[in-house]
């Protein structure tokens, strides 16, 4: 699991154009500014595996600037037993 989500963020560029700035309270711009600019959609991202697994995976997330740790949810468990999940909620540009 650890391989296939180090190949999704190893390109941190991806990251950093999609995310944008941590700013999500910003002013709201005139509607004719706003048909230019990208729009923000809120996108999910699920961890599931073993407690060791995903917390593994979110610091190592964190580690290359994509996510701090606190941003993750608890680690709620699934009906599997022995596994556990956490969520992560963002706001990415979407053009």
């Amino acid at each position: 699991m650890m391989a296939q989500v180090q190949k999704f963020v190893e390109n941190q560029k991806f990251a950093q154009e999609y995310l944008g700035s941590e700013d999500f309270d910003a002013p709201t711009l005139k509607q004719s500014a706003q048909k230019s600019l990208p729009k923000r959609e809120p996108i999910k991202h699920l961890l599931i595996g073993s407690p060791k697994a995903v917390t593994s995976t979110i610091h190592y997330l964190q580690s290359i600037g994509y996510a701090s740790v606190g941003d993750w949810s608890q680690l709620l468990p699934t009906a599997n037993p022995g596994e556990v999940m956490s969520i992560l909620s963002r706001q990415i540009l979407v053009s």
